[in-house]
């Protein structure tokens, strides 16, 4: 798989678990994500992406077995451990496998009960050396109405 690609559906994933503690306020429906990423550690020639803004669909089932959107990236598997959602915040550690394994945390502080901030960092193993990629995410709620944004696929339960 072509680096950059990866790195775009790592990206996609990153959205929603930044997005999940969104869910602490409880507010199903659209958010708005905007995320800004940067890379150290990886190949030369390997673009820094500019900021990405989405949407993403809230819905009530995921607030309740989540606390929010979750989704796995295709040809990833990621698991959240470690998670700690307190009155401000949340904090968590992930560990993705696939076809390229990673490791990292994310921290969400909960601005107001409109607003999260969120930074992931990850780092890969690439041979020799190490790619560390942060994403710094701001989510604004946007209201109760998804309108055409269809919420993520939830996992199969366990």
């Amino acid at each position: 798989m072509n680096k950059t690609r990866f790195w775009l559906i790592l990206g996609c994933c990153i959205i929603a678990f930044a997005a999940q503690a969104q869910g602490q306020n409880r507010k199903p429906g659209l958010w708005e994500v905007t995320s800004q990423m940067s890379m150290s550690g990886g190949p030369q020639n390997m673009p820094q992406m500019p900021p990405r803004t989405s949407q993403v669909c809230v819905t009530q089932a995921m607030i309740d077995k989540y606390g929010g959107p979750y989704s796995n990236p295709p040809q990833s598997q990621c698991q959240i451990t470690n998670m700690s959602v307190t009155a401000t915040g949340m904090s968590a550690d992930l560990t993705c496998s696939g076809r390229g394994s990673m490791n990292g945390t994310v921290k969400t502080t909960f601005v107001d009960a409109n607003t999260t901030k969120t930074t992931v960092q990850m780092s890969m193993a690439m041979g020799s050396n190490t790619m560390n990629m942060t994403m710094e995410s701001t989510a604004t709620y946007k209201g109760p109405d998804c309108g055409s944004v269809q919420p993520l696929a939830m996992p199969p339960s366990k």
